[in-house]
C-alpha cells in the first residue's frame, strides 16, 4: 500500500453499477486468436475515475485500444478473473459497507464480445480496505485480503458466478518494528498454493507469509503448526508470485524493494528462505515502494515494480536454484507504476502508471528480458490493477 493510505473514503456508493457498455445476449463463440479484453482497476475516490474500464488487447500487434467505462463501481483496486473466463471480481477498497465497519467486494458476468460487464451482486469482505482478490484454483472460492482489517476471508462462487456471504475468515493478529507502518496486521495479497491445498497470505504488518490449510470443498483456513515465511523485519511484504515449476516463491516487499527467495515445498507447504535482492539501482537514495510482481511465463524473468523509482525491475532467474540476478531497471513511462501485467502470450508486459493515469506497453526480448517500449501508451483514470479475457 502507498504510505499515504486511503483512510477516509466514500462512506456510500451504488451498489447496482451503471452499465455503459452494451449488454446485448448475442451467442457465445470460440476465443479470437491473441484478441484479449483487458479490464483495469482503479481508485475512483479523489480521482476522474468511474470504476472499472475496459481496453482491447492485440497481442499479434501489441496495440491497446479503449473500450470505456465497464462497470461504476467505487475504488475497485484489484481484479480477478474466473478460470472459466465467464467472470469477474473487484474488491472494493473501503472502510464502509452499507452502514457497517468493513469492504465488499463485488461480482461480475463477462461479454468477451464488447467488453461489458453486468453486475451480479456484492457482499462485506469482513474487514476494511480489501486490497487483494483472487480464486481458488478450481474456481470454487473468491479469496480476498483485508489490508485496514488485518484479515483474509473466502466467499462462495455460486452456478451463476455470484457470491455467497464469507464462508472462511480468519484475523490477523500481532505488528512490526515499524510503527507508522506495521502498527497492527495487514494483509496485502491472498492465493493459493499451485495444487490448491495451501492459502498463503502476505501480511505487510507482520513481516510474514502466513500458511493454512485450504479446504477447497467448503472454503475453510486452517492453520498450519509452522505455517509461515518470515521476511527482513521492517522490510514489509506485499505480493508473491510462484515461479512456473512450483519449487520457488519470490515475495516482494514495499517498504525496502526487495525480493525474497524461497524454495517452496509442496508436500507440507514450507518456506526455506534462499536470498534477498534489491530491486532498485545500488545508488538510489529516493522514496522505496514496490509494488508488483510476477514471473514471466517461460520461467526465465522475474519483473517487479518500482513506485518511488518509476520504473520495471528486471532479473534473471537461475533455472536449478531458483536465485536472482539484477538485469537492472527500465523506466515506467509514467508516474507510480502500482501494478503491471504479463500478457497471457508472454510477449507484452503493461505497466499502469496510477498519478499519471497511463498504460503503457513494452515487448518482452524473450532471449535477454529487456523491456522496450513498443510506443503504445493508452490513458486511463487512475490505473492500478489489469487483467486480461480472451475476447470473443
Amino acid at each position: 500500500m502507498s504510505i499515504t493510505r486511503r483512510f477516509f473514503l466514500l462512506l456510500f456508493f451504488v451498489s447496482a453499477p451503471v452499465l455503459f457498455l452494451s449488454q446485448a445476449q448475442t451467442p457465445e463463440k470460440s476465443a479470437a486468436p491473441g484478441q484479449y479484453i483487458a479490464y483495469v482497476g482503479s481508485y475512483t475516490a479523489k480521482t476522474s475515475s468511474k470504476g472499472i474500464y475496459a481496453l482491447r488487447f492485440d497481442a499479434k500487434k501489441g496495440q491497446l485500444t479503449s473500450i470505456g467505462v465497464a462497470a461504476e463501481t467505487v475504488d475497485p483496486s484489484f481484479l480477478a478473473v474466473h478460470p472459466n473466463g465467464k467472470y469477474l471480481y473487484a474488491v472494493n477498497e473501503i472502510s464502509t459497507f452499507n452502514g457497517g465497519a468493513g469492504g465488499a467486494v463485488s461480482a461480475f458476468s463477462i461479454n468477451a464480445k464488447t467488453g461489458a460487464l453486468k453486475f451480479l451482486n456484492q457482499v462485506p469482505t469482513r474487514g476494511a480496505g480489501p486490497c487483494h482478490v483472487s480464486l481458488d484454483k478450481n474456481g470454487a472460492y473468491v479469496l480476498v485480503a483485508n489490508y485496514d482489517g488485518g484479515s483474509i476471508a473466502s466467499f462462495a462462487v455460486h452456478d451463476d458466478g455470484s457470491l455467497g456471504t464469507a464462508s472462511g475468515f480468519v484475523q490477523h493478529s500481532g505488528s512490526g518494528p515499524d510503527k507508522q507502518r506495521q502498527e497492527g496486521p495487514h494483509a496485502h495479497w491472498i492465493g493459493t498454493s499451485p495444487d490448491n491445498r495451501f492459502a498463503l497470505a502476505v501480511d505487510l504488518g507482520l513481516d510474514q507469509v502466513l500458511v493454512y490449510g485450504f479446504d477447497s470443498s467448503k472454503g475453510i483456513f486452517t492453520p498450519m503448526l509452522s505455517g509461515f515465511a518470515k521476511v527482513k523485519p521492517g522490510a514489509g511484504p506485499r505480493h508473491l508470485a510462484f515461479h512456473p515449476n512450483g519449487k520457488f516463491a519470490y515475495v516482494l516487499s514495499e517498504m525496502d524493494s526487495s525480493v525474497t527467495v524461497f524454495s517452496y515445498q509442496a508436500k507440507n507447504g514450507a518456506f526455506s528462505s534462499l536470498e534477498t535482492i534489491s530491486a532498485l539501482p545500488k545508488d538510489y537514495a529516493g522514496r522505496k515502494e514496490a509494488a508488483e510482481i510476477a514471473v514471466d511465463p517461460s520461467g526465465k524473468f522475474l519483473y517487479t515494480s518500482n513506485r518511488g523509482h518509476d520504473s520495471m525491475a528486471i532479473f534473471e532467474i537461475n533455472p536449478a536454484k531458483g536465485t536472482l540476478k539484477s538485469l537492472g531497471q527500465v523506466l515506467s513511462g509514467g508516474q507510480t507504476p502500482r501494478h503491471f501485467a504479463i500478457d497471457p502470450t508472454g510477449n507484452y508486459l503493461l505497466a499502469e502508471n496510477e498519478e499519471s493515469n497511463n498504460i503503457v506497453v513494452f515487448h518482452i526480448d524473450p532471449a535477454t528480458g529487456n523491456l522496450t517500449p513498443t510506443g503504445q501508451t493508452i490513458e486511463v483514470p487512475s490505473p492500478v490493477c489489469l487483467t486480461f479475457v480472451a475476447a470473443q
